[in-house]
């Protein structure tokens, strides 16, 4: 079997949503809804925005769940990013504080003016040296970043210039494909 490369699979930078690190949140949502709507059905569709500073280059990336974070500030306060359960605080837990702290009454009420005011700069992931990958990396060297590092999706780069993503759903679908055409005797 010939090795499938990064490249392969990877989503070229192009075809992916970007925002200016100024960009506003509102701005960023909008870019992701764009670039969801122009990419192939037939995939999985895209679950973050890439950010890019004033050079165009790459900075930083965006995910779903930063952005429901960033809609109300307390949750930086509130939650351990490591995980609640681990300190035995339940769902019931979670949801007496919800109420006693007033936790995204007023910021779904004006969801309009917050995504407005939050900058993409403030509240964007900056990913660690473990989440590049070359674009002639095997298959086989994607996998064991994304399960070393628990990541969503990794940044693709030739030489030190990054040309795209490749995402956990789409390894996962070569991978499930290999296994399902695999020939056991």
């Amino acid at each position: 079997m010939q090795s499938i490369l990064v490249k392969d699979l990877m989503i070229p930078l192009k075809d992916y949503a970007t925002v200016s690190q100024d960009a506003t949140l509102h701005e960023a949502v909008k870019a992701l809804k764009e670039a969801q709507q122009e990419f192939d059905q037939s995939s999985y569709r895209h679950r973050a925005i890439l950010v890019y500073d004033a050079d165009g280059k790459i900075v930083g990336k965006l995910s779903q769940l930063d952005v429901l974070k960033a809609l109300e500030p307390k949750y930086e306060d509130v939650f351990n990013p490591e995980g609640m359960d681990r300190y035995g605080i339940n769902a019931d837990h979670i949801r007496k504080m919800i109420r006693e702290l007033g936790l995204l009454k007023p910021p779904l009420d004006d969801i309009c003016r917050i995504a407005a005011d939050i900058r993409v700069k403030n509240i964007m992931y900056s990913p660690t040296e473990a989440e590049y990958v070359p674009d002639t990396a095997t298959l086989s060297e994607a996998v064991l970043l994304l399960v070393a590092g628990h990541h969503q999706s990794l940044l693709v780069t030739r030489e030190k210039e990054i040309v795209g993503i490749i995402r956990l759903t789409d390894v996962f679908e070569k991978v499930s494909d290999l296994i399902s055409t695999c020939k056991i005797s």
